[in-house]
C-alpha cells in the first residue's frame, strides 16, 4: 500500500483477477444449481491446497478493507473546484491597450468591444457589424432591459460629423437603441462631438477608450466624460 492509502498496481491486478474467476465461477455454479458443493468443497479445497496464494489474498483484502475505511463518507472532501470562478475571472480580467486595439482587423476590433460590453456585465452582447447592418456593429443590454447599439471607428483619424449623423439616424429608429454609442479609436471631431451632444449620442474618444479597455466599466467612463464636459 502506498502512503496516500491506495493499493499497489500488482496487489490491483492480482485481486481483480481473483475476483473476476471467483465470480464467474459462482455465477455458472449458480446456473447449474450446484453453487452449496462449489463453496463448500471447491473453494475450501482450493484454500487448502493452496495456503500460500490463501493467505496472500487474505492479506489483498485486508489491505482493500482498510483503504476503504480510510475513505469513510465521513471522512471524504469533496473538491468541486472554482471553474465557474475562474470563467469570471478571466472574463473580469479582459484589458486591451491602444496598441492592441490599433493592429486589429476591423472585425476583429468589434469583437473586443463586444467583449468588454461582457467583461461589463452586458448580456447577450454580439457582433453584428457587416453588410447591411445599417450601423449597428455590436449590440448588448444592460441589467435594466436598455438596450446598447455600437458603432465601431477604428480610423487612422478623428471621426468626423458626416459618420456621426448616419449612425443617429439608424441608432434609434431602426435599431431601437437605448443608448447610441460610437467607439472612435482615434477620436472624433469637434464638429462631430457637437452634433453627438445635441442629438444624445454618446461618444467614446481615445482616452475614454483607453479607461474602458483598461478595465473601467462602460458606465463608469460614460459618466466621467460627461461630468469632465
Amino acid at each position: 500500500m502506498h502512503e496516500d492509502g491506495s493499493l499497489d498496481p500488482l496487489v490491483k491486478f492480482v485481486l481483480g483477477v481473483v475476483a473476476a474467476v471467483v465470480a464467474a465461477k459462482m455465477i455458472w455454479r449458480w446456473l447449474t444449481q450446484d453453487v452449496a458443493q462449489w463453496i463448500t468443497v471447491d473453494v475450501w479445497g482450493w484454500i487448502t491446497g493452496h495456503l500460500w496464494w490463501s493467505s496472500l489474498i487474505a492479506a489483498g483484502l485486508f489491505l482493500l478493507i482498510l483503504a476503504a475505511g480510510r475513505l469513510a463518507p465521513g471522512d471524504l472532501e469533496v473538491y468541486y473546484g472554482d471553474g465557474d470562478d475562474d470563467v469570471e475571472d478571466e472574463a473580469t480580467a479582459l484589458t486591451y491597450s491602444l496598441q492592441q486595439l490599433a493592429v486589429m482587423s476591423p472585425t476583429g476590433f468589434e469583437q473586443a468591444c463586444a467583449d468588454l460590453l461582457a467583461r461589463d456585465g452586458f448580456v447577450r452582447p454580439r457582433r453584428t457589424g457587416g453588410a447591411g447592418d445599417l450601423g449597428a456593429d455590436v449590440v448588448a443590454w444592460d441589467e435594466t432591459g436598455d438596450k446598447i447599439v455600437v458603432q465601431c471607428k477604428q480610423y487612422a483619424r478623428p471621426v468626423g460629423s458626416k459618420e456621426v449623423q448616419t449612425f443617429n439616424g439608424t441608432a434609434r429608429p431602426e435599431h431601437g437603441a437605448s443608448l447610441a454609442l460610437m467607439v472612435g479609436l482615434n477620436g472624433f471631431t469637434k464638429t462631430a462631438a457637437q452634433f453627438a451632444d445635441r442629438h444624445d449620442i454618446t461618444l467614446i474618444d481615445r482616452a475614454a477608450l483607453q479607461s474602458w479597455a483598461q478595465g473601467d466599466h462602460l458606465y463608469s467612463v460614460i459618466h466621467e466624460d460627461r461630468s469632465a464636459a
